[in-house]
């Protein structure tokens, strides 16, 4: 089996590695398109000590399914974390806050940027034909957006504001666009902007920030910068949401969080049936959102496109190109 390998913060392309074999009630999932997630390029800054197949977002068809075969050929995507099912957390509905989870592609199981990857059956869920591939890639970042709205109200005639305007920030806008709140993007790039105003969304540059006059504002760059854009906008008791995963620390000072009262939430992980819904139903529009799709074997390329300032979404496609085993 060809992948890419994340060793030492290092990427590379190998090939001969193992197929691997599910268990009873696992899956053996042939990925189709596998897109890269800012999360993989923290890994290779640090973000945790991972060593292994990188990548999360994907989807794929099912190859094997030894405890339910009628799984096999199904498309699917999947939930990244791997519960135990046992712990409080998860008996207390909070899986992805899991004692014992592990995380595909980013924590003790190998994952989707190679042919084959494994997930539990209950991590699975299906792929109408109507939303392609290239699409169907979306679901998970698509679903980590929509949890802003599982952990915050947002109603119409609220100031909201979304920093940042990259992979995730553009999904982040467009899910707050339902709510009719009065949505204000901070954009740096003029592609990012371009697809924001068509889809009726407006876009200003970090300069224009007015302080202190935001309800919610979602931080969707993981830099310290673009956390301190969103702290000069809030509004006393306003909400800031942190939406992106960064390596390294910020210094953050706590005084004028404590004075004005402001509500700080960490957001991860979203629910998968709403957002391959709102896929289906056309409210959010992820065409645009890709500027490249890769072979395999040029996976490094990927990496490396995809970490320049500005990039959308970049894709890897373990079926095109060579393709052995």
């Amino acid at each position: 089996m060809n992948a890419i390998w994340l060793e030492n913060q290092h990427i590379s392309f190998r090939t001969g590695l193992p197929v691997p074999t599910p268990g009873p009630e696992e899956a053996l999932i042939s990925v189709s398109v596998a897109g890269v997630c800012s999360t993989d390029l923290e890994l290779l800054r640090g973000y945790y000590p991972y060593c292994g197949i990188p990548g999360h977002e994907f989807v794929g068809r099912v190859e094997a399914s030894p405890g339910a075969p009628q799984w096999i050929d199904q498309r699917v995507v999947g939930e990244i974390n791997i519960t135990c099912g046992v712990c409080k957390p998860c008996l207390d509905g909070y899986p992805t806050h899991c004692a014992q989870r592990r995380v595909l592609g980013i924590r003790d199981w190998h994952g989707a940027f190679a042919q084959y990857l494994i997930l539990p059956l209950k991590n699975l869920y299906l792929i109408p034909e109507s939303i392609s591939d290239e699409a169907a890639v979306f679901v998970e970042p698509l679903a980590a957006a929509m949890e802003v709205l599982e952990q915050v109200a947002v109603s119409a005639g609220q100031n909201c504001l979304v920093v940042g305007a990259g992979r995730l920030g553009q999904l982040v806008a467009q899910v707050l666009a339902t709510t009719g709140c009065n949505l204000t993007v901070v954009a740096r790039h003029p592609y990012q902007q371009k697809l924001l105003m068509q889809r009726g969304i407006s876009c200003i540059p970090e300069q224009d920030v007015a302080i202190g006059e935001m309800d919610i504002v979602i931080d969707a760059t993981g830099t310290p910068s673009g956390f301190h854009i969103a702290r000069k906008a809030v509004r006393p008791r306003g909400t800031i949401v942190l939406k992106s995963t960064y390596a390294g620390e910020m210094s953050l000072n706590l005084s004028s969080i404590v004075v004005d009262e402001i509500t700080l939430i960490g957001s991860r992980c979203g629910p998968f049936p709403a957002a391959i819904q709102l896929l289906s139903s056309g409210k959010v529009d992820v065409s645009g959102l890709v500027q490249a799709t890769f072979p395999l074997e040029q996976g490094v390329s990927a990496f490396e496109l995809a970490a320049q300032p500005g990039t959308l979404k970049v894709l890897i496609n373990p079926r095109a190109g060579n393709g052995g085993l």
